[in-house]
């Protein structure tokens, strides 16, 4: 696993009182795919918020992401994650969206998703374009 942060999540209660908030502080171009999420460009990174993701664990979750260039890569860092003593939350597997993604909890409960979405550009340098 590369020591980056491709996506950090926030879930939220009211995804359009959220997404109105941020844009008011001057974030734009957002991207909403559906009524459960809506994702910013964030330099090199995303920032997401999340309905689906509110309330986990008794407050506000927050989830990272790690993002990599193939399905194989998504299982290959699950399996890292467990021999160094994290937990395996969500085993690699097709998704709803078009991509592959699983997670791990690190010894903490802390949430990495580890995902490949082809939808999205993965540069060299690890940083993420939203398409």
């Amino acid at each position: 696993m590369q020591q980056r942060i491709s996506l950090i999540t926030l879930g939220v209660a009211d995804l359009a009182a959220a997404r109105t908030f941020y844009e008011a502080l001057g974030w734009q171009g957002a991207q909403q795919p559906d009524e459960e999420v809506v994702f910013f460009q964030a330099g090199g990174m995303v920032f997401a918020l999340w309905t689906a993701l509110a309330g986990r664990g008794g407050g506000p979750g927050v989830e990272l992401a790690h993002n990599v260039g193939s399905n194989e890569e998504v299982d290959a860092i699950l399996v890292q994650a467990r021999d160094a003593g994290g937990t395996v939350v969500r085993e690699g597997a097709a998704t709803e969206w078009g991509g592959y993604s699983g997670a791990f909890a690190d010894p903490d409960g802390y949430v990495w998703e580890i995902a490949h979405n082809p939808g999205w550009t993965l540069n060299e340098d690890g940083t993420i374009t939203l398409a």
